[in-house]
C-alpha cells in the first residue's frame, strides 16, 4: 500500500481576519460645570470636585476631546495619578470611550513618570549597573548599615547617640529625609537649614543624606523619596523636549501633591501650559507621607496663565452619589475644615455646596444652606 503524500493529507490553512464589533460608544450627559471643563480652551485650571461630582468622567471626557475634537495624538497627553490601579482604570475608561486601543499609555503614577524620565536621561556610565528601585526592605538594611557607630559614620548630636543603631531611630531618620527630598532640599540645604535654625539634628541628617545617596548611587539603586526629586531635575534639565511631547497634561487627586510633585509639574506645564488638575481640598488625608494641602489651594497662584492672571477655578455642583440628607451631614463636618488660600470665595462656595441629584438615596431635594 503506498503511502499518502503531503499534498493529499494536509488540509488548506484557515484564514481569519479581525473586525470590530458592532455597537455605539456610550457618551456620558455632562452637566454644565462637567461641559465647562471639557470646553476649557486651554492653559491652567482647577476643578474642585467633591465626593460623587463626577470628576473622573469630566477627566476622562476633557482628554476626549483633546484628542477627537481638537487633534491631538494620545501620546502628547499626560495624565498623573496616585496610584497603579487609578492609572489603569483611567487608561481603560479612556480607551473605551474613544473605541479604539492606543500605543501609548497615556496615564501613570507620579513615581512611575518619574522613573521614566531617570531612566530615559540618566547617562548609561553613570550607574555600574542598570538603575532598578530599591525596595522597602533593601531600604531599612542600607540604613542599618549606616546608623551605626562605626568611624567612618555620621556622628548623632548627644541627645541622640543612645538611639543610633535602633530600628526607631532609623525609622524616624528616613521621614526626614524622605520630607526633605518631597521639599526639594538637596543634602547641603539640609545642612544649611539645621545651622540657620540652630537645629544640629538637621545638620546631621544633611550629612547622612549625602552618605546615604552615595551607596545608593554606588548600588545603582534608587528610592522612592529620590525619584521624585531626580525626575524634577531632569524634567527641569529637559524642559523644551517634554513640553514639546506632553502637550495637554491632567492630573487627578491634586490635594494629595507634595512640594516635589508640584515642582515636576511646574517644569513640565508650568507658564499657562495645557494644565488641567482635580482635587477636593477636604479630602487631603495624606500629610504623614508628605502630600501639603497647600498645593491645591494655592494653585491659582501657582499656575498663572500666559498673561499672569491667576488660573481659573471651576467646581463641580452636581453631587450624585448621595441624597439631600447626607449631603447636608457631610456639609456640615466638612465647614468645621478652615482653609484659605488663592482660590476665590464663591467658587469654594460653590464646591461646598453641590445639589444632590436624585437617585437611590434620595429624591435630590436642593439643600437650604
Amino acid at each position: 500500500m503506498s503511502t499518502p503524500g503531503p499534498a493529499a493529507t494536509s488540509a488548506p490553512a484557515a484564514r481569519y481576519r479581525l473586525v470590530s464589533a458592532a455597537g455605539s460608544v456610550d457618551v456620558p450627559r455632562l452637566d454644565e460645570h462637567q461641559q465647562q471643563v471639557v470646553d476649557h480652551a486651554g492653559g491652567p485650571l482647577l476643578v474642585l470636585a467633591g465626593p460623587g461630582t463626577g470628576k473622573t468622567t469630566t477627566l476622562v471626557e476633557a482628554i476626549v476631546d483633546r484628542i477627537e475634537r481638537r487633534g491631538a495624538r494620545p501620546d502628547q497627553v499626560l495624565a498623573l495619578t496616585f496610584s497603579r490601579k487609578a492609572s489603569e482604570q483611567l487608561r481603560d475608561r479612556v480607551t473605551a470611550r474613544l473605541g479604539r486601543t492606543m500605543t501609548s499609555s497615556l496615564s501613570s503614577t507620579f513615581h512611575s513618570f518619574a522613573y521614566g524620565l531617570v531612566r530615559r536621561y540618566s547617562p548609561a556610565e553613570l550607574y555600574a549597573a542598570p538603575l532598578r528601585l530599591l525596595s522597602a526592605p533593601e531600604q531599612d538594611v542600607v540604613l542599618q548599615e549606616l546608623l551605626t557607630d562605626a568611624p567612618e559614620s555620621v556622628r548623632w548630636p548627644e541627645s541622640l547617640r543612645a538611639a543610633v543603631g535602633t530600628r526607631g531611630f532609623a525609622r524616624e531618620v528616613q521621614t526626614v529625609i524622605a520630607r526633605a527630598r518631597e521639599r526639594g532640599l538637596d543634602p547641603d540645604q539640609l545642612v544649611e537649614l539645621g545651622r540657620a535654625e540652630g537645629v544640629p539634628e538637621f545638620e546631621a541628617a544633611g550629612l547622612f543624606l549625602t552618605q546615604y545617596l552615595d551607596v545608593l548611587g554606588d548600588q545603582a539603586a534608587i528610592d522612592y523619596p529620590d525619584l521624585i526629586a531626580r525626575g524634577v531635575i531632569e524634567a527641569e534639565r529637559h524642559r523644551d523636549e517634554l513640553r514639546e511631547q506632553f502637550r495637554h497634561v491632567f492630573v487627578d487627586e491634586y490635594q494629595d501633591t507634595d512640594p516635589s510633585q508640584v515642582a515636576l509639574l511646574r517644569a513640565l506645564a508650568g507658564e499657562g501650559r495645557d494644565l488641567v488638575v482635580v482635587g477636593d481640598p477636604d479630602q487631603s488625608i495624606y500629610g504623614f507621607r508628605g502630600a501639603d494641602v497647600r498645593g491645591i489651594l494655592e494653585f491659582p497662584t501657582d499656575f498663572t496663565t500666559t498673561d499672569g492672571s491667576p488660573a481659573p477655578v471651576v467646581a463641580l455642583g452636581t453631587t450624585r452619589r448621595f441624597g439631600s440628607r447626607l449631603l447636608r451631614a457631610s456639609r456640615q463636618v466638612a465647614a468645621s475644615i478652615g482653609v484659605t488660600g488663592a482660590i476665590p470665595a464663591e467658587a469654594y462656595e460653590r464646591f461646598r455646596h453641590p445639589e444632590p441629584a436624585a437617585n437611590v438615596y434620595g429624591r435630590g431635594i436642593p439643600m437650604v444652606k
